[in-house]
């Protein structure tokens, strides 16, 4: 059958053939079904085209819902929160590197709870190192809450001397928090670094020995304050400094008002590190000094004597009945250079220093030299702790002090010839001089830094001669077996001292009392310098004592330090 296609009303019909649109599946058999072969295909029905539509309109709604919800209904608290929430670099405190004595003994070290930012610096409880050690003032907030210190600052002491290798470096970490001030989340960008350990070559066992010692005595005699110091004489290491009063390092630290308060207001001035820094006329331990001068430059042999009748009159040019009369502690006799040290009489070195009759002296000139060749009128030395000077006699000197006055007379010779008339050191320096007479004839630098045995600090050879050494260590060894020194006669340890008191006060009615030396005498390992500051004039026990007691207790507790090998 064939169909034709007519045009009707405009329109062209054309013939289709059946076997054109209709095909028998059972003469094609090899339909690929899976390719849709010999299928009819059929348009989507109108429910299909319904469920999708409602299925879209179902998500929209609900994510307009949603956003409703965020931006309507929780908006305002929304915009609250992103405002206040913030991210900010936090400090990571670094811990503070410990202190140590020299047998690894802590003196500072750190304390931490879980509710601090930092670690809480502590002190040791030893007496006598408050000073030596000191202090620091740790990070602090102002009234908003924010760091303003970010750091401990070392304030006296080792603390301050080695704040940058004790500090370390503060870490940072990024830290998001809510407007409460919750941590929400937070990660570390840099890691803090620790601060380097300190090892002193302080001994705590024996500064504490001696600063009780030097308590105990300043007490009882009625002294304002004291100080002492120990040092090897081969190596410069200082093995004790202590400051008497001195003050409570946690205390000061924590910035407890009430004691601070009554410190700064204490008179005997427990701040000042008298050890270091305080001045103090040096009285007769300068006589050793003098004795080698006057051996060196051929002023006097050491065989040479002197009498001392207790008291040298020099006659007065203007007015011949009024001499002027200078005195000695007590009538001495004939006396040879280490008796003269010895016995410690003024006279004997009025007349080497200054001149008497036919006895040439040295002068003020050459005194000046050899107090300086030993440390004196400069810096001791001990970097970040002394700065003090002190002072040395001299025409200059006078003429700016006392310009109503500014002749030179050989009465101001005599007394700087035996520590006075204007003369200051510290007890440093002293120590320095000590060390000096007990190893031969080396200045050393001192240092508070353990050294394992060697000096690593420079050091100055004096020109003095084996034999000027010699005669002054007899001198200063006689002093204990005969002189003034008795009080130091011990059978366990062979000391060397020499003695000094000083009149201080505008009408002398105070004294300084002093002790320096070495021991063992045979084979010197340390030297040591005490002073007992402002007494009572007429107090015979002093720094004597003091070192009676403090050798006493080193035989009990460090009996170490006694062994001559």
């Amino acid at each position: 059958m064939r169909y034709l296609w007519r045009k009707r009303r405009g329109k062209i019909h054309t013939e289709i053939h059946p076997d054109e649109i209709l095909i028998d599946s059972s003469n094609l058999p090899d339909f690929d079904r899976d390719q849709f072969e010999g299928r009819l295909e059929r348009p989507l029905s109108r429910r299909s085209f319904v469920a999708a539509g409602i299925l879209a309109v179902c998500v929209c709604v609900l994510l307009l819902g949603r956003a409703g919800q965020l931006q309507v209904v929780r908006g305002a608290s929304y915009a609250e929160r992103a405002r206040n929430n913030q991210l900010a670099q936090d400090i990571i405190f670094a811990d503070r590197g410990l202190i140590v004595d020299r047998n690894d003994v802590p003196l500072a070290y750190n304390e931490r709870t879980n509710d601090d930012d930092f670690a809480k610096r502590v002190y040791a409880s030893f007496e006598g190192l408050a000073h030596v050690v000191g202090y620091v003032q740790p990070p602090t907030k102002d009234s908003s809450g924010v760091y303003f210190r970010k750091t401990f600052v070392g304030v006296d002491g080792a603390e301050h001397v080695f704040d940058q290798a004790l500090g370390g470096t503060n870490g940072t970490r990024l830290a998001e928090t809510d407007a409460r001030g919750a941590v929400v989340s937070e990660s570390v960008i840099e890691p803090p670094k620790p601060g380097q350990k300190l090892v002193l070559s302080i001994d705590a066992k024996l500064t504490e020995g001696l600063y009780k010692a030097i308590a105990a005595r300043a007490e009882e005699s009625g002294f304002q304050g004291g100080a002492g110091l120990i040092m090897d004489v081969h190596t410069g290491e200082v093995l004790a400094l202590t400051s008497y009063p001195e003050f409570d390092q946690n205390a000061v630290a924590s910035g407890d008002a009430a004691v601070i308060k009554s410190l700064n207001a204490n008179k005997r001035q427990p701040f000042l590190d008298r050890a270091v820094d305080g001045l103090y006329a040096p009285g007769s331990i300068v006589k050793p000094i003098v004795g080698a001068a006057a051996l060196t430059e051929g002023v006097i042999d050491e065989y040479k004597q002197i009498l001392s009748t207790g008291a040298l009159t020099v006659p007065n040019p203007y007015d011949p009945k009024k001499p002027t009369v200078f005195r000695d502690w007590r009538v001495n006799g004939w006396t040879d250079l280490r008796r003269a040290i010895a016995v410690s009489s003024d006279i004997y070195f009025y007349e080497v220093g200054g001149g008497f009759g036919d006895q040439k002296g040295l002068g003020i000139d050459k005194l000046g030299e050899y107090y300086r060749m030993f440390g004196f009128g400069s810096d001791a030395g001990l970097v970040g702790f002394s700065s003090k000077t002190g002072n040395i006699p001299s025409r200059e000197w006078k003429e700016k002090t006392f310009p109503n006055d500014p002749v030179w007379r050989v009465g101001n010779t005599y007394h700087t010839s035996i520590g006075q008339y204007g003369m200051q050191v510290t007890p440093l320096q002293a120590l320095r001089a000590a060390a000096a007479l007990a190893n031969g004839g080396t200045l050393l630098t001192p240092t508070l830094i353990k050294t394992e045995g060697q000096a690593n600090t420079p050091s100055t050879e004096l020109p003095l001669s084996a034999h000027v050494i010699q005669v002054v260590q007899e001198g200063m060894r006689m002093s204990v077996t005969d002189g003034v020194a008795q009080a130091l006669k011990f059978d366990f340890v062979h000391v060397a001292a020499k003695t000094g008191t000083a009149e201080v006060g505008a009408r002398n009615e105070f004294i300084n009392s002093w002790m320096i030396g070495f021991f063992p005498y045979e084979n010197p390992k340390y030297a040591y310098a005490v002073v007992l500051e402002r007494g009572p004039t007429g107090t015979l026990i002093g720094a004597s004592a003091t070192m009676y007691t403090f050798l006493q207790w080193m035989r009990e507790h460090a009996p170490e330090y006694l062994e001559e090998a």
